[in-house]
């Protein structure tokens, strides 16, 4: 950045110039004319200088005190030369006219480059949402050829894991079976119903059903996911702590895929936040929208992360699926809305769901 003289400095730097030119008229005898017409040129520098820096009003004001500055000199010439006394004063409405020329021509100059920043920042900002739209049109892109590639397998691999979890069934009801066969088939089972639910998963972010709205209010859907995740904390001594607006009117959604949301955006707080901290969940309008913030008292999530937790299978969790803010992702979009996560000033992330107040209800086909 330019280091800018402050404008008292610069006042005190035209006055100071046009004094020093008028005293050198005083100093120099009027015998040295040619002397006389450089000092006369020489008010041409301050006058110019005022009106760049303050517009052609600082112009004007320049070239007045340059001829008022110069009257003493002129007083003392008129007698002994009043045809040169005239013409320097004759001077004075060429200053002037000086000053506002270059006073308009810089204010019309500053104007222009306000223009141009106000129009470079507008498109700064056009092509920053053309950028944040084109991620999302590739990552929209991605993911549905995730899911047209995917779906189909992911549901043939239900049968084949049925399969073995009903055969291991039959063979853990023999009853002569050894300790250690007992475990392996305890094992089976369990990793079958583990594979399975997370197909199930796969699944309903491959192919999410639509919406059905209906008007809800929503400080029920809150309590009632409040209440189911209190148990999901166990032993940590967390405190979930709703704060609804009472601005808060009912909103047309769809109540079961905003619980499946809320369910798993504090989940995923309670296991982020250490033990004795708290989650915040709160909800109201905000600029014509809903906002609904859950925020925990974690650890947060690294910086080159957070631009792929909403990527299918990306978890930083040891024994997560890498789905839940997905599919969460993808039901917010469905309704409209966005879900965004952000740092917290102190510790912790925030995830927002920004849902509209109003839209319309798509036809049914």
């Amino acid at each position: 950045m330019k280091y800018q003289r402050p404008v008292g400095g610069r006042v005190a730097a035209v006055v100071a110039g046009i004094l020093a030119i008028s005293g050198q008229h005083l100093l120099t005898p009027l015998s040295l004319l040619h002397w006389h017409n450089v000092f006369q040129h020489l008010y041409y520098l301050p006058i110019v200088y005022a009106g760049l820096t303050f517009g052609w009003r600082g112009g004007v004001a320049a070239a007045v005190l340059a001829g008022l500055s110069n009257a003493p000199h002129n007083f003392l010439s008129i007698g002994a030369m009043p045809g040169y006394a005239i013409d320097q004063i004759l001077d004075v409405p060429l200053f002037c006219a000086a000053g506002i020329l270059t006073g308009v021509l810089a204010e019309r100059g500053r104007k222009q480059r306000a223009d141009l920043e106000r129009t470079t920042a507008r498109l700064t900002e056009v092509y920053q949402k053309l950028q944040d739209n084109f991620e999302r049109m590739k990552r929209a892109e991605r993911l549905f050829a995730l899911g047209q590639l995917s779906a189909g397998l992911a549901h043939e691999l239900r049968n084949p894991l049925a399969s073995i979890a009903g055969a291991a069934g039959i063979l853990q009801r023999d009853l002569r079976l050894e300790h250690r066969d007992a475990e392996c088939l305890g094992i089976i089972t369990k990793e079958c119903q583990r594979l399975n639910g997370l197909l199930t998963h796969f699944l309903d972010f491959a192919r999410p059903r639509a919406p059905k709205y209906q008007t809800t209010d929503l400080r029920v859907v809150i309590d009632s996911v409040v209440e189911l995740t209190t148990h999901a904390a166990g032993e940590k001594a967390i405190r979930l702590r709703p704060e609804i607006s009472p601005q808060l009117a009912p909103v047309a959604c769809d109540p079961e895929l905003l619980t499946q949301v809320l369910l798993n955006l504090i989940i995923n707080a309670i296991q982020a936040t250490p033990d004795g901290g708290e989650v915040l969940v709160s909800a109201g309008p905000r600029n014509d929208r809903l906002l609904i913030q859950v925020r925990d008292e974690g650890w947060g999530i690294a910086a080159a992360d957070r631009d792929r937790i909403f990527d299918p299978f990306f978890t930083t969790k040891e024994n997560g699926t890498g789905l839940g803010l997905s599919v969460a992702h993808q039901i917010v979009e469905q309704h409209g809305g966005m879900l965004t996560a952000a740092e917290n000033s102190g510790k912790g992330m925030t995830f927002s769901v920004s849902l509209p107040l109003r839209h319309e209800r798509p036809h049914e086909a």
